[in-house]
């Protein structure tokens, strides 16, 4: 039977990007799904960098609209891209990744295939140098991101989530556009409000895409603490948007530093903490020595407790209504 071909139209914000936007191009350009039923939005939140000179190094040749977006927020440039299409179908793409000769291809089979309204596949997460490849490791550990299926595993299903997401159009005309109260958790929120207007969103073995993560600790720090902070702004815009799983390391930095201020009057306290802390680092050397590579071990151990702690100090400044990011 001949494949029709849907109308696709990417988007891709950006925002000092110069280091991966070319390798994203690049995938975009190697995609199987034919050009002429194409179009590739970029919204460039103003970069400082050479971003948008690699952009028009190939802005002649290719079906690319860029447009810019002083307010550099990334709710903002989704919006701005998806006003400006005119696909049948949305596809979000991320300036950190590449993507698969067939990944569009993929996306729009599986749109068509599935009843979801939006789709999307697992990730591989990938950085250069000792450190960056510990901290990969650490970002694909079920330990150090938890159940986040589309991280830790390949699987297909009906899910609560997906990264990079394909939608069909008509799910913006039903629910509207991506929160831009929200700087941080803006495919958590949309995709939760999918599926309380009775949608569904579903996750293919099949498709899949190469995330290039922070390399340094302190930008993959800086990540958890932002990434925490958002956990309770989103819940005061959308509280079904957040998973239990979300508030487990806002939970633990709670217990670490109240337990022991209350061990004198109730010393039941002591034990629980010895407990939780024994239960705590048994978990983490596992997944760093064990289920992890043991020469990455030794940076991945102290990671897993320290991308924890910060993302439970960010829940907790977002809690007292301190905004970081």
């Amino acid at each position: 039977m001949e494949y029709k071909y849907p109308f696709v139209s990417v988007i891709l914000p950006t925002y000092n990007e110069e280091k991966y936007i070319k390798c994203c191009i690049q995938s975009l350009i190697n995609q199987t799904y034919p050009l002429e039923y194409m179009e590739w939005i970029i919204i460039d939140g103003n970069s400082t960098d050479r971003t948008r000179d690699i952009i028009n190094e190939f802005i002649d040749y290719y079906p690319i609209k860029l447009i810019m977006n002083f307010e550099r927020k990334t709710p903002i440039s989704l919006n701005m891209g998806i006003k400006a299409s005119k696909g049948q179908y949305i596809i979000r793409f991320d300036a950190h990744a590449s993507f698969p000769i067939d990944y569009i291809d993929k996306c729009v089979r599986c749109l068509k295939d599935t009843s979801a309204e939006n789709v999307g596949g697992w990730i591989e997460t990938r950085a250069e140098g000792f450190i960056g490849k510990s901290i990969a490791k650490m970002l694909s550990s079920k330990f150090g991101v938890g159940a986040s299926s589309f991280r830790v595993e390949k699987k297909s299903g009906y899910v609560d989530t997906v990264p990079f997401g394909a939608f069909k159009r008509e799910v913006f005309d039903d629910i509207g556009f991506f929160n831009e109260e929200l700087l941080r958790s803006e495919d958590n929120d949309i995709n939760a409000r999918i599926k309380e207007n009775g949608g569904k969103v579903f996750i293919s073995e099949e498709i899949h895409s190469t995330y290039y993560c922070r390399d340094t600790i302190f930008a993959v720090l800086k990540q958890g603490l932002q990434n925490g902070n958002a956990l309770f702004w989103t819940m005061r815009v959308n509280p079904r948007a957040m998973k239990i799983r979300h508030f487990i390391p806002f939970l633990f930095l709670l217990s670490i530093v109240f337990l022991p201020l209350i061990c004198f009057a109730f010393p039941v306290a002591s034990w629980v903490l010895k407990m939780e802390l024994v239960c705590y680092f048994l978990l983490d050397f596992y997944y760093s020595f064990v289920e992890g590579d043991r020469k990455q071990g030794f940076v991945t151990v102290w990671l897993f407790f320290l991308f924890h702690i910060s993302y439970g100090i960010g829940s907790f400044l977002g809690l007292v209504n301190i905004k970081i990011y």
